[in-house]
């Protein structure tokens, strides 16, 4: 980019593609050439613990699921997030009985997903587990060159500016997408949400025993089903369809023992979201 005088001499600017440009004009990006985006870490698994789902259960789940994680990190880069789970809810069901705005419910939020981080870092520690925040992000090949297992929470960071959904207050933004948006954000190798249901269904297999299991499905399909109950945020299903970097999410039970290897090693386990040309 080179710098331009105006015609009297006494500003100066930085010519560039986007000077004098209106960054809010429709059809800014279909005049301008950009290259593919960067992939910062495409060798990282993003492998989300279900909060609810998995960090709940407390012993009856973690330790074996600890320990595979940790038995992986041989052979793979292995970047953690947590969920809140049924204390998020709690928090939730309070918050929204007080009238709070979305913003105050989503940084209680970011609280809970923070304290599942410190837990499952804690546990992971003979596996040099290590506990990170997200501006920690750009420091993972530190963290890997000495052997760690980096976990934040899965909650993306907007906190008080959490987006107002169009129904209700609950941020739509959860632990799902923000756990997304962090694979986004690396260009990482895989995604992987750990749940404690084998994957997608019709509906709730929990409530629903006529649910049909869904072992793969575009991302736009399935918004246009929009079905009932999703195992994952639905907000996730138009990030992984704008993403440039991701093709796939991939949804598996934590609780069989083995699934959480068999997915880090590229096999179909559980449910594959993918993203429609």
């Amino acid at each position: 980019m080179a710098l331009v005088r105006e015609k009297d001499g006494k500003r100066l600017h930085v010519k560039s593609r986007l000077m004098g440009e209106s960054l809010v004009r429709k059809s800014l990006y279909d005049d301008m050439e950009i290259p593919p985006q960067l992939r910062l870490f495409p060798e990282v698994n993003v492998v989300k613990i279900g909060g609810q789902s998995i960090c709940d259960r407390g012993i009856k789940a973690l330790p074996a699921i600890i320990k595979e994680i940790g038995a992986a990190k041989v052979r793979h880069k292995i970047l953690l997030t947590t969920g809140g789970g049924t204390r998020s809810r709690h928090i939730y069901t309070i918050a929204l009985e007080l009238g709070m705005p979305t913003g105050i419910i989503a940084r209680f939020a970011s609280t809970i997903s923070e304290q599942n981080a410190i837990l499952l870092a804690t546990l992971l520690a003979p596996w040099d587990g290590i506990r990170i925040h997200q501006d920690d992000l750009l420091k993972l090949p530190t963290y890997y060159s000495q052997g760690c297992i980096p976990v934040t929470q899965g909650m993306p960071p907007f906190d008080y500016f959490a987006l107002p959904p169009e129904h209700g207050r609950l941020p739509v933004h959860r632990t799902d997408a923000g756990t997304l948006l962090i694979a986004n954000l690396i260009g990482a190798k895989s995604c992987i949400l750990v749940k404690d249901e084998d994957g997608l269904y019709t509906d709730n297999p929990k409530t629903n025993e006529h649910a049909a299991f869904i072992p793969e499905i575009g991302a736009r399909e399935l918004m246009k089903k929009d079905l009932e109950d999703l195992v994952i945020e639905r907000s996730c299903l138009e990030i992984l369809q704008n993403s440039e970097v991701l093709e796939r999410i991939q949804i598996i039970n934590g609780l069989k023992e083995g699934n959480i290897t068999r997915a880090l090693a590229g096999e179909h386990v559980g449910t594959i979201i993918y993203k429609e040309k």
